[in-house]
């Protein structure tokens, strides 16, 4: 449709926003409290408008076909004026050492309304600094817009904050006559509350931060962060988040050490909150470069020689790098016939494989498809460590949307369960993941094969239901009535009555949902008028020992159903790797050069290395992230030793810098022709994506391979161990940042079970291998034991085998550390 603002003709769709169609047009309507994406809360009212002549607030208020609507009036402003001054009654004048100041936007607004008097006042409280964690909380520069809270419920799923009462004095009753109504219900609220945790005095939450970036003023902002800096000090680097596949927009803010060192620091992550949400790792894991202070000549010759001598014969690397340095580690595994190692890119590469050549396509869902659903179904992840990033996009989608959800783990997590009353989660046995597939299909698909066909049909069984059903049952009701003689006559009048009954019918179950536990009555009432479906697959099924016929089957279903298909990669850049590596599963007899991994030589950003190398945060690049998007990425501090391309041009090949390589990224795997420097990356103001560009794969042709089913990895033991990492870590890089020691995490239940306690030393041992380590509690879990491959000094690889499950003995050493 078509609707007028200040007079520029705009197009937009049916419910939609005034304030957001405004914004896709760069026209400016200033708004405090409203976020994209999240529920309006009219908290600030500053976003007032005047649409046919009406006035009414535009975040909450629809278009409709050939509105005419004016934000710039004076009438508008001189609200607006009103409004700013009740926000600054009592606001600290600090801003000379606000964390905020320069980019805060109470200063803003303040000016942008030409508030120069202030015409209304209020005795001050004191209002004691809260100190949460890794976030801080100044009462005193809160302004109660509600950000925070919304953020937080909407978009991260957490509810971690509420309002509470300020305990303040009530406005002066005189000031009602003189304050506009606007204004002056802005000051009353403001003059109520306050922000607080939901469950306590502490914050109960992941820390990913975003309440802080969402804060208009100083109120909310990052312990590590405060009072360390100016923002209009800082330099802001684009880049893409280094820790995880969602690569996010960041920004890495830098600026020199002190007046003594001019080496640049990074002082904070910031994001472009309105459209790029950021978890724990991106926000705070970003200390994760290597410092050298020089290059190790001598080291690196050797590693030349290695590899021209033929000792070399393998490269173990992992998927924290870029799509440049996974083409370079394959132009010198293609010239010196060396074997590339990356497990975990492995069997998404072999996943993806069978999957495209199933039905010729890749996966077809992007993370909006999943913003825009409106009946999600998650299996294979575990969500909300896996890719928190996503799990606030599903929890998105189902607030806004009010959308459902059917959520399939075998570890149950408390907090999914906070994302809506219409998500059922299904906590079932781990080898039952081809049970979820078949299940779908039986109940969505359409023009199966015959042979699957047959399969489905056969897996059902009668079942008795109780349902309530209405009848008409026939009364008979007397009536006595005198006649004009005044004999009593008795009517009859016959009449129907509604009437409910429980009656049993027998209905046919799937045998897959009784295996799942799934109450399919339940489903039935989730998929009311739902339209808009997507199937989110992770990390189990890539593991999984029937990987290959789980590959099919999520291939059928986007083929044959109307789900759209999303699948998560194991990590920051495991699917550019899969399109650019050739992997193998063995290694070659002879020595292994480990990029970023040990191996029998070095070559990484780790603590024990023969030769370092470089971080992410050090280098220019490249990612495919999760939307099968390629984003740029920027160095943000200097790295001052040897770089991968180095050892390519010592080894015969010639480009000057490693983006050189950008342009040469495989066109037949959807890269296209483009340097690194014609790269975008950013989103305008109504919301579009210009970051990097999407995969072409018109021309894919992946070449078919003849893959093998994994062996089940059964042992015996008194403890099912899960391969995941806390929340906020992926691996060893962002442990490069967070420098935390591996335990063994559990959930309160199996503490209980063990009768362990906190911190308490264990043994886990199976035939292969034996770690001593401490036990943390996770609350959040239930029947839940996991260990993470975040520290160097742990193990696991060995321990899981390409496994996400095993079995193994957990002892009790009685040792507290």
């Amino acid at each position: 449709m078509k609707v007028i603002i200040n007079g520029i003709e705009c197009e937009a769709n049916e419910n939609e926003y005034i304030l957001n169609v405004a914004r896709k047009n760069d026209i400016f309507i200033p708004a405090i409290c409203y976020l994209n994406g999240c529920s309006p809360t009219l908290a600030c009212r500053m976003c007032m408008v005047e649409a046919d002549g009406k006035k009414v607030y535009s975040c909450n208020t629809k278009v409709k076909e050939g509105m005419v609507v004016e934000s710039d009036l004076s009438n508008l402003w001189d609200e607006r004026n009103a409004i700013m001054q009740a926000y600054c009654i009592n606001h600290p004048l600090q801003c000379g050492v606000c964390d905020k100041s320069g980019e805060c936007e109470l200063q803003n607004f303040t000016h942008k309304a030409r508030v120069n008097v202030q015409n209304y006042w209020i005795k001050d409280t004191h209002k004691e600094h809260k100190k949460w964690g890794e976030i801080n909380y100044d009462p005193a520069l809160c302004i109660v817009c509600e950000r925070c809270i919304t953020v937080c419920k909407d978009k991260i799923g957490e509810s971690a904050l509420k309002t509470t009462p300020r305990g303040s004095d009530t406005p002066d009753a005189s000031f009602k006559e003189s304050m506009s109504k606007d204004a002056l219900a802005i000051w009353t609220k403001f003059q109520k509350s306050l922000i607080a945790p939901s469950g306590g005095d502490m914050l109960n939450c992941s820390f990913c931060g975003e309440c802080t970036s969402v804060c208009p003023t100083g109120a909310l902002v990052g312990a590590s962060f405060q009072y360390t800096s100016n923002a209009w000090e800082l330099k802001r680097i684009p880049a893409s988040n280094p820790h995880s596949s969602d690569c996010e927009l960041m920004y890495y803010d830098i600026k020199q050490t002190s007046i003594n060192n001019q080496k640049e620091k990074i002082y904070r992550v910031s994001n472009d909150f309105a459209f790029a949400t950021l978890n724990k790792a991106a926000r705070y894991g970003f200390n994760i470069q290597n410092e050298v202070e020089n290059k190790d000549q001598i080291a690196f010759e050797k590693l030349v020689n290695m590899i021209r001598n033929e000792e070399i014969k393998n490269i173990k690397f992992n998927s924290f790098i870029t799509n440049e340095e996974a083409l370079v580690l394959q132009n010198i595994s293609n010239k010196f016939n060396l074997n590339l190692i990356n497990n975990e890119a492995k069997s998404f590469q072999d996943f993806l494989n069978v999957f495209y050549h199933e039905i010729g396509d890749m996966y077809n869902a992007n993370s909006d498809d999943v913003i825009q659903s409106d009946f999600l179904i998650i299996a294979g992840s575990f969500l909300r460590y896996d890719s928190p990033t996503l799990s606030y996009k599903i929890n998105n989608a189902l607030v806004m949307n009010k959308g459902a959800a059917l959520y399939f783990h075998p570890i149950k997590d408390k907090g999914v369960d906070k994302y809506s009353k219409n998500l059922l989660q299904i906590n079932h046995n781990y080898q039952d993941n081809e049970n979820i597939l078949l299940f779908l299909l039986q109940k969505f698909a359409k023009d199966l094969p015959q042979d699957l066909k047959n399969l489905l049909e056969n897996a059902y069984y009668q079942d008795n239901k109780e349902i309530e059903e209405t009848i008409t049952e026939e009364i008979i009701e007397k009536i006595e009535s005198q006649d004009d003689n005044g004999n009593v006559v008795i009517e009859e009048i016959k009449k129907q009555i509604p009437k409910k009954v429980t009656k049993t019918i027998e209905v046919k179950r799937s045998n897959y949902a009784k295996i799942l536990g799934l109450n399919e009555d339940n489903l039935e009432n989730l998929l009311t008028k739902k339209q808009k479906f997507t199937l989110v697959i992770g990390s189990d099924f890539y593991y999984d020992e029937k990987n290959l016929q789980l590959a099919k089957l999520c291939a059928l279903i986007q083929k044959h159903t109307d789900f759209k298909v999303f699948l998560i990669p194991t990590c920051t850049n495991t699917l550019g790797v899969s399109l650019i590596c050739d992997l193998q599963d063995t290694y070659k007899e002879g020595k292994t050069l480990g990029y970023n991994e040990v191996g029998d030589f070095s070559f990484s950003y780790e603590g024990h290395y023969d030769l370092a190398s470089s971080s992410l945060n050090q280098q220019e690049g490249t990612f495919v992230n999760y939307d099968k998007r390629v984003v740029p990425t920027n160095a943000a501090v200097e790295f001052k030793g040897y770089f991968l391309n180095d050892l390519a041009n010592a080894l015969g090949f010639d480009k000057e810098y490693t983006i050189d390589y950008t342009k040469y990224l495989p066109q037949e795997k959807g890269f296209k022709d483009i340097c690194f420097d014609d790269l975008e990356n950013y989103y305008d103001n109504g919301g579009k994506n210009h970051r990097g560009y999407e995969l072409d794969f018109s021309n894919l042709n992946l070449e078919k391979k003849v893959l093998q089913t994994k062996h089940s990895f059964c042992e015996e033991g008194n403890l099912d161990l899960y391969f995941a990492n806390p929340i906020h870590q992926f691996g060893k890089l962002s442990n490069k940042a967070f420098n935390e020691v591996g335990v063994l995490f559990l959930s309160a239940d199996l503490m209980e079970k063990f009768g362990l306690a906190q911190n308490e030393s264990v043994i886990l041992k199976n035939q292969y291998i034996q770690l001593a380590l401490s036990v943390k509690t996770d609350e959040h879990l239930e029947n839940a034991a996991y260990l993470g491959d975040y520290d160097c000094k742990i193990n696991t690889q060995d321990l899981f085998k390409n496994s996400r499950y095993i079995r193994l003995w957990l002892e009790k050493t009685g040792v507290k550390i």
